[in-house]
């Protein structure tokens, strides 16, 4: 049977607070998985939505909302940004961006054309398809631009002359400063085409759920842990056996 030494209040008191706080965190991530998995579903359902017009979105900061728009307007077609070292499957490659001019709208709104795979070794810029020259009608999600990763090397656009130009460290800021005009707070993630040279298979740009259930696990042994270690530090050793026969008196 366990026994355990009377422990002080403090020990007491200490490891309820740690188990409280380890468990609530536990909670907590479970209950950002939950929510992730409602944004995975808003997001596949959002490619085969309803079109809404861009002036619905224009503007605004997408964050989690995922809008299928159609918009009209020409690409600025001597200006172009490929986002480097991007992968797909087995495939490195670059992802590519291009400002286009929606009429009537005073920021310009950046297109991901999607991924295409580099013809060489990582740094080299891949031959672009050339764009159409006048105006078009382009379909795909308003979503928040990627997170930019470890920025290094300083700004990366800045020290190139000619486009398209080549980074591995790409956000809106360091292009809105390249281009000298404003840029929407969101970009436009083009739908899929069995035609197009890019490959274009979109997932949401935050921590996957299973990430934050694998977060929930950890604090979740935390406190495990806190009790097995107060039951360690509070355990009571066994005295010595008894002998079976006391010894005879002289």
């Amino acid at each position: 049977m366990l026994r355990l030494r009377r422990p002080s209040w403090f020990a007491v008191l200490l490891t309820l607070a740690g188990v409280a706080v380890f468990v609530r965190l536990g909670i907590w991530q479970l209950d950002r998985a939950a929510y992730k998995e409602r944004l995975l579903t808003r997001f596949d359902h959002a490619s085969t939505a309803p079109l809404a017009p861009f002036a619905q979105v224009a503007g605004q900061a997408p964050r989690y909302r995922y809008t299928h728009v159609a918009v009209q307007g020409h690409f600025l077609r001597d200006r172009s940004y490929m986002w480097d070292d991007q992968t797909e499957g087995e495939q490195v490659g670059v992802d590519v961006y291009v400002p286009f001019v929606v009429p009537g709208h005073a920021r310009l709104l950046l297109v991901n054309l999607g991924f295409l795979p580099h013809s060489g070794g990582t740094g080299n810029v891949p031959q672009m398809p050339p764009l159409p020259a006048g105006a078009v009608t382009l379909h795909g999600l308003y979503a928040p631009m990627p997170p930019p990763g470890l920025r290094i090397g300083g700004d990366q656009l800045a020290r190139q002359r000619r486009y398209p130009k080549l980074a591995t460290y790409l956000q809106l800021g360091q292009i809105r400063r390249d281009l000298g005009r404003p840029l929407d707070p969101g970009v436009l993630l083009l739908d899929p085409d069995p035609h197009a040279a890019y490959l274009r298979q979109w997932t949401p740009t935050f921590m996957p759920p299973a990430r934050h259930q694998a977060y929930a696990f950890q604090w979740f042994s935390f406190a495990v842990a806190a009790v097995v270690i107060f039951i360690v530090l509070h355990r009571r050793k066994p005295g010595p056996a008894p002998d079976d026969d006391p010894p005879a008196p002289p």
